[in-house]
């Protein structure tokens, strides 16, 4: 998966069908893009990419009404096989004109799913304007490899003053820095003019290491302009940029008073399924993470490190070791489901004449790199004795999930249409209570999550023409020929 990111004023199409545009730079014929686009990169396909450059001179969203300023074609392969994923192309399409050049640029898109809050002000800055002060806002830039930056963030503007206190801002930290915690941040200061000419006030560099320490004398920068350093001999700086808060959260955060999303789902689903499972002993996956030592990328790890025995101890072996594997894995792309499925489906295979059925919760934040794949084997699991409850959390759009439950159109692989539902995707989110009820909270969702298994597995037994099974009377011991029976009723 790559993200890809320009300079240019431009709407970004895929073949003939576009999918989305920049934001709008005033008054300026070398833009630096903040927005980026999120594209699966498949090396053995050809993805064609078109750019078509606007200025935009009202907010009509009908782009015919304004000038239009050159494209460029392209594949994703060629920005993706230039140097350094950087690839410059003149614009055309209007005939005897030379339209000026854009500069793409892609990367691997770190699966850190940290958002970083920020808070910072000023103090002294250079006095810019001639009639008044100064109207500074801040540019951060994420280095790369090559010696280059890419655009991440831009505050708001701040009228009028030497010492800004900006608001505070929400920044994904693979957006700073795609994962990489000790790669130079660089930040810029400029004075807002109405023009586009902004004045140029100074800069400086920190990491997303050195910002997570927070609010102290580490994290007061100094705002240097180079050329009045080189310029005057009794220069300092042009003022100083102070870190006032630093706060990261993600899904995975373990707060020592609350449960986090993902083990309120699994507590929440876990704590009814486990009823039904007579020794309490439970298989736990994990997908998306590298492991130690080697750092292999794994789709389907033991969530408690045991690869022979991977079964924990009911609900509470289950959350304690996904605690304890946060501590021992990073978590890493892509985000794989395939393997997961195929590893229940081949336990489900061997067990067909309705002894056991089996049920795969998957909590997922909605990222899936492998949808064509999770498909075929969610298709061929449909015919075995399982059912799949998938929980998004998180704020993410969840329409793979949704396209994966097959409610309103049956799931499909290859032409090839699953025999029976087996998905239930549920968004967290819906289910939080607004008083802040988590028991609440829980058993709505699982009431919701947990509607569809009977059917389902009711709907696999008569399919198989498997009956139920007859149990003796509860006062009588079984006799030798219903000893079989009585130890094998389906769930």
């Amino acid at each position: 998966m790559y993200i890809l990111t320009g300079n240019g004023l431009f709407q970004t199409g895929q073949s003939s069908c576009g999918f989305g545009r920049t934001e709008v730079i005033d008054n300026t014929l070398d833009p630096d893009f903040v927005r980026k686009y999120i594209l699966d990169y498949f090396f053995e396909e050809k993805q064609n990419l078109r750019f078509d450059v606007y200025d935009i001179d009202s907010k009509s969203p009908d782009l015919a009404k304004h000038d239009f300023l050159g494209q460029v074609f392209c594949t994703l392969g060629e920005i993706v096989g230039s140097p350094a994923s950087r690839l410059e192309k003149p614009l055309g399409g209007i005939l005897g004109k030379k339209c000026g050049t854009i500069i793409l640029s892609a990367e691997e898109l770190g699966n850190c799913r940290v958002i970083a809050t920020m808070q910072f002000c000023a103090h002294k800055l250079d006095k810019k304007d001639f009639f008044g002060k100064s109207d500074p806002f801040m540019v951060f830039y994420r280095s790369n490899e090559d010696g280059t930056c890419t655009i991440c963030h831009k505050t708001e503007v701040v009228k009028n003053t030497l010492n800004p206190v900006w608001q505070a801002i929400s920044i994904p930290v693979r957006a700073l820095c795609n994962g990489d915690f000790d790669r130079t941040i660089k930040a810029e200061v400029y004075d807002w003019d109405r023009d586009g000419s902004h004045d140029f006030i100074g800069e400086f560099t920190t990491s997303y290491r050195d910002l997570s320490r927070g609010q102290s004398q580490f994290n007061v920068y100094e705002v240097v302009n180079a050329k009045k350093k080189f310029k005057k001999k009794r220069y300092i700086n042009s003022g100083t940029v102070t870190l006032l808060s630093f706060t990261s959260t993600s899904l995975h955060y373990m707060n020592p008073y609350q449960m986090n999303a993902y083990a309120m789902a699994l507590k929440a689903v876990g704590e009814i399924i486990q009823d039904y499972d007579s020794d309490k002993m439970f298989p736990a996956l994990g997908f998306g993470a590298k492991l130690p030592p080697d750092g292999q990328v794994s789709h389907e790890f033991p969530l408690n490190g045991n690869i022979e025995n991977p079964y924990c101890n009911g609900m509470e072996g289950i959350l304690q070791a996904y605690h304890q594997s946060l501590k021992t894995v990073q978590l890493y792309g892509p985000t794989n489901f395939a393997p997961v499925v195929n590893h229940v489906a081949k336990y489900a295979a061997a067990v067909q004449d309705g002894s056991q059925y089996f049920v795969l919760l998957i909590i997922t934040d909605g990222v899936i790199s492998d949808m064509a794949q999770t498909k075929e084997a969610i298709v061929n699991a449909a015919k075995l004795p399982m059912s799949i409850i998938i929980v998004g959390v998180g704020q993410a759009e969840f329409d793979a999930m949704v396209e994966l439950d097959g409610d309103d159109i049956r799931i499909s692989s290859r032409g090839k249409l699953a025999e029976r539902d087996i998905v239930q995707f549920v968004p967290f989110r819906d289910y939080m209570d607004r008083t802040g009820n988590h028991v609440l909270s829980m058993a709505r969702l699982a009431k919701d999550v947990l509607a569809e298994i009977p059917e389902q597995l009711i709907l696999y037994m008569k399919s198989r023409g498997i009956k139920p099974c007859l149990l003796p009377p509860l006062n009588e011991e079984p006799g030798p020929e219903d000893q079989d029976h009585a130890q094998t009723t389906p769930v």
